[in-house]
């Protein structure tokens, strides 16, 4: 998960807060001790935390709680409102109703700048822009290269001259060409460090793009550093919101977090892995929600309807509300969820389910698992298939024989289909499965 470390301390700390028997001055200090320590170990400004931990104090002390709310889920609701507050309260989407949208990346060298533009790229592009990728980076030799075979892979022209060495003639070149596309990002040159000769570089690039938005693309294990880049490229080219990548890595990442969030220029995406889909806008609300263990429902219903048809939906929300299902459904299951992501990620989307000790045989299913569980199912009879706790040992010799696998990989499988359904039954009493259930496939049985 997105700074497991951070998310995993103040999940124990909102544990407390449940666990006690009642609110008091003492447990309001010791619950602030506890947040004030969780957000410096994910590398958040020592003023910045002072600052957020004495708000959350004010507001715990004085504060009665609404009617319907007890004082103890007032104060986690406090704590929730004021990190998302923290972080940028809303979320602040690119609008793309103009007839085309200039996009310009700025940043320093190996945050990830070119890749990040065709992460972005294939965003707008999924949601029906015609997108195109300019390299204005004409000092790293292999910028235009780099950002050619990106675009190769999601479908996207790229545009640039590796033998010009002026970025004002590059677009001079492809000006034509580029007037007829709904959105354009453009990738501009970093340097090692912040300096005259960027600052001057990058003055001249937002005079000749004219962009809608100016993105500064940042790591995320910048530290501390991020306050003082964010606010200089801001005040060098008026930078309108920040990317931040890295951030399924072990950085921290709170002091990007936090210092964007406070400079004016706050954060619009973030890169949570590798792959060009591993890009999501950034939402405070969903964020925050994610990292206390509440769940991030509109998120995982993006991942399925990527990955499942409406009609596969429907089956599959009525089965999994059953907690009833065959091996054959349960490698269908497994199927999408693989397209979506690693199941571990999937389930921490579910509301409640972040918190809950899932079985880690039950989250670990990788694709090379589904490709022998594949063979071992061609195997199998239909009734095996349809009733998998009636099979013997014999049988279980017989099918692994017949699909050329070992003994223990027919047991494996048959052990993940129990810890499956385990799964299901623990998420049938859910209200976030059902309330997910119900969007993704419509009408809930027996509802």
């Amino acid at each position: 998960m997105v700074l497991d470390k951070l998310g995993t301390s103040l999940k124990d700390t909102l544990t407390k807060i449940k666990n006690a028997v009642f609110v008091d001055e003492r447990l309001i200090n010791e619950l602030i001790k506890e947040i004030q320590k969780a957000l410096l170990s994910g590398d958040v400004n020592v003023k910045l935390v002072l600052e957020l931990t004495k708000k959350i104090k004010e507001r715990a002390l004085k504060e009665e709680p609404p009617g319907g709310l007890t004082k103890k889920e007032y104060l986690v609701n406090i704590v929730y409102q004021e990190l998302v507050n923290f972080l940028g309260e809303e979320k602040q989407p690119i609008k793309t109703d103009k007839k085309q949208t200039r996009i310009m990346l700025v940043g320093l060298f190996g945050n990830g700048k070119t890749t990040t533009a065709g992460k972005l790229g294939k965003y707008f592009k999924k949601r029906g822009n015609k997108v195109a990728l300019v390299s204005l980076d004409v000092w790293r030799p292999a910028a235009f290269e780099q950002l050619k075979q990106i675009g190769k892979k999601i479908d996207v022209h790229v545009y640039g001259n590796p033998k010009e060495k002026n970025p004002a003639k590059i677009m001079k070149e492809f000006e034509k060409e580029l007037a007829k596309y709904d959105l354009v990002i453009y990738d501009t040159a970093g340097r090692d460090a912040l300096n005259k000769e960027l600052i001057d570089e990058l003055k001249l690039m937002n005079k000749l793009v004219d962009p809608h938005e100016v993105l500064l693309v940042m790591a995320a294990d910048v530290g501390q550093a991020a306050e003082n880049q964010a606010k200089t490229f801001h005040e060098t080219c008026n930078v309108t919101g920040v990317i931040i990548t890295k951030l399924d890595g072990t950085a921290k990442g709170g002091g990007a977090l936090s210092a964007c969030a406070i400079t004016g220029a706050k954060v619009r995406f973030i890169g949570i892995g590798e792959k060009s889909d591993d890009f999501e806008e950034f939402d405070p609300k969903r964020f925050v929600g994610k990292l206390l263990g509440m769940g991030d429902l509109e998120s995982l219903l993006e991942k399925a309807k990527e990955a499942i048809t409406e009609e596969e939906a429907q089956d599959l929300s009525k089965k999994l509300l059953k907690g009833e299902f065959t091996l054959m459904d349960l490698y269908s299951q497994m199927e999408a969820m693989n397209k979506m992501g690693p199941l571990n990620k999937i389930v921490e989307m579910i509301p409640g389910f972040g918190q809950l000790k899932m079985p880690k045989e039950a989250l670990q299913v990788q694709e090379g698992k589904l490709k022998t569980w594949k063979h071992i199912m061609n195997s199998m009879t239909k009734k095996e298939l349809e009733e998998p706790e009636e099979i013997s040992g014999k049988q279980v010799e017989r099918i692994a024989k017949g699909a050329g696998v070992s003994v223990s990989d027919v047991r494996d499988l048959l052990k993940q289909y129990k810890q499956s359904k385990k799964m299901m039954k623990m998420m049938k009493g859910g209200k976030g499965m059902e309330k997910m259930m119900k969007k993704m496939g419509g009408k809930v049985p027996g509802m």
